[in-house]
């Protein structure tokens, strides 16, 4: 395996691609007890519909996430999840809009849990009966998360946000479409999605990756498959197909997510640029010690739950910034003078220099994150740079492209918002029919 030192942040990645194209990340801890293993796939719930064998294949949606349940099944009649657990791991997955990926974390028989996850995540076994069972298990999860404000918020963000895309759906799907999913649809998707050359291993810990890359060898033995051709539809406008989503629910205080879509960057080395830029924008602008949180703060408008972030999947680029606010229409008006000043008046030098630092410390503390760490080195496989390489990247930031990151995303036409509200009675605004 290929070794990069990164001395300025003590780390060490190791890399590697098997014949078949799998591909490793290594990042070697020693000392630390615990281990972290991911294995993912560059699938997600926005892979609906892909051009394969010279034909359009469309699937229902919700099929990665039904997937994502169905694989802890094994043959010989056992559950991976207990396998796991008994042999000492804390195992799970979960399904994005852009991945899927299991995992666990141990601090014991790492190598035989290592094992046990390459196995049955690339050995599939589904019947239908089973698949029936499953069914039942997710239209009830599926109608628990449709009634939870945290997903409404979220989901109906995207939905003002995107006229099209399939980014706009849940990743479970609905009632209706899981009901098409069939041992069939999930083993013609795993032949797909889950061949090697569309997968990541990523292990942080005190391992030997020559081991891991041993390992890796001998479990996954596929063979490299074509790759499907996503198809997202035609491409959406910068503006938001609607600027407004409002509901009424059981919530104390109101809900919001302020979004913006951007055109992602396509090659890898523009994708981490764009990444470190759009990251450190937002720090400077909304993080907890920026002026405009610490005044809106202040004022009682935003709460330690505001965060902001960027997501990409299913070739979108999506800012999303939010929390609980009593008056969230107040904060969007707060945040389009605070870009508007920006336009004006530039980055402030003293501030920048302050939050280049705590952005940088705080990707340094990331990097004590097993978990986080595994993730985004899978993210930069499926799209081509190294997560490490970040540090150096956010170094060679300026002023001047924050300045225009800024007030080219966040400009107010740009914006879209997604509020929950707390019920009113028929009496009143304020529940005592004043």
């Amino acid at each position: 395996m290929k070794r990069t030192d990164y001395p300025s942040i003590g780390e060490t990645l190791y890399e590697g691609e098997l014949s078949n194209g799998l591909k490793l990340s290594v990042v070697t801890k020693p000392g630390f007890t615990r281990c972290y293993a991911l294995f993912a796939t560059n699938y997600g719930g926005a892979d609906r519909r892909f051009h394969l064998g010279g034909s359009f294949v469309d699937t229902p949606s919700g099929v990665a996430h039904f997937l994502e349940h169905k694989m802890f099944d094994m043959p010989e009649g056992d559950n991976a999840l207990a396998v796991l657990a008994a042999n000492g791991a804390s195992p799970n997955a979960f399904t994005s809009s852009a991945m899927t990926a299991y995992y666990f974390e141990s601090t014991n028989n790492f190598y035989e849990n290592l094992e046990t996850l390459l196995k049955f995540v690339s050995l599939p076994y589904f019947t239908p009966e089973s698949v029936q069972k499953e069914q039942g298990i997710i239209a009830q999860e599926i109608r628990m998360i449709e009634d939870t404000p945290d997903y409404i918020v979220y989901d109906e963000l995207l939905r003002c946000l995107y006229a099209h895309n399939p980014i706009r759906d849940s990743v479970a799907g609905t009632i209706e479409s899981i009901s098409e999913i069939s041992d069939k649809t999930l083993y013609d998707c795993h032949k797909v999605f889950y061949a090697p050359n569309n997968m990541t291993l990523c292990v942080v810990g005190d391992v030997d990756p020559e081991k891991v890359l041993h390992i890796a060898k001998s479990l996954i033995t596929g063979n490299r498959a074509e790759k499907a051709k996503r198809d997202y539809g035609a491409p959406e406008s910068l503006l938001p197909a609607k600027a407004r989503f409002t509901r009424q629910m059981e919530v104390s205080a109101p809900q919001f997510i302020i979004g913006a879509k951007l055109l992602p960057e396509r090659d890898g080395d523009a994708i981490l640029k764009q990444k470190i830029i759009g990251g450190m924008a937002l720090h400077y602008l909304l993080s907890h010690s920026s002026p405009f949180y610490t005044r809106l703060y202040a004022e009682g408008f935003l709460n330690t739950d505001f965060s902001a972030d960027m997501d990409y999947a299913a070739e979108t680029l999506t800012i999303m910034l939010g929390g609980e606010s009593q008056n969230p229409e107040y904060v969007f008006s707060e945040l389009c003078a605070e870009v508007e000043g920006i336009r004006k008046n530039g980055i402030d030098p003293e501030l920048w220099s302050r939050s280049k630092k705590s952005a940088y410390g705080g990707r340094i503390r990331a990097l004590s994150s097993f978990s986080g760490l595994c993730i985004s080195m899978a993210q930069a496989q499926f799209s081509g740079y190294s997560t490490l390489d970040s540090f150096d990247a956010a170094k060679a930031v300026t002023p001047e492209q924050v300045r225009d990151f800024i007030i080219e995303s966040l400009a107010p036409e740009r914006l879209a918002m997604s509020i929950v509200e707390p019920e009113r009675s028929e009496g009143g605004a304020d529940g005592f029919g004043n």
